[in-house]
């Protein structure tokens, strides 16, 4: 279910700070309008279109290629969305967010190549106690 969203205008990059900005800014939104209790996929839809309106592009359901040991495998994992080819957006609606989630969107960083990625947990009464940052070598 690949979605790429090319709505945004020719205009200055963005970096990977000012791009998390606007993610954030359109998680609360979405939670403000539906609050916990959806499926992931059903936040992910909404979190595209909101981004895309704000002239962001996205891909959603990325496929992200690894090498192991000579060889090429085309899917090594997916990721929930990718906004401005810089930050990846990993998606749930869980009760809590596992140590594991965070390793997880780290290992996606790095396999990537991205340096930024936001892990939003959009089952919490405050969308603010659900969003997570995970750096890979982005200078501060």
């Amino acid at each position: 279910m690949l979605k790429l969203c090319v709505f945004a205008p020719l205009r200055e990059a963005l970096t990977e700070n000012e791009i998390a900005t606007q993610i954030v800014d359109a998680a609360y939104k979405v939670h403000t309008t539906f609050g916990p209790g959806l499926l992931e996929s059903v936040y992910e839809a909404v979190m595209s279109e909101e981004l895309c309106r704000r002239g962001l592009r996205v891909v959603r359901q990325q496929a992200i290629p690894l090498d192991y040991e000579n060889v090429h495998l085309d899917t090594g994992f997916r990721a929930d969305m990718i906004v401005e080819d810089k930050v990846i957006i990993e998606i749930k609606a869980v009760e809590s967010v596992a140590h594991v989630h965070m390793k997880q969107l780290l290992t996606y960083l790095r396999l990537a190549g991205k340096k930024l990625g936001l892990l939003i947990n959009f089952d919490t009464e405050l969308i603010k106690d659900g969003i997570a940052r995970v750096v890979n070598k982005l200078p501060e």
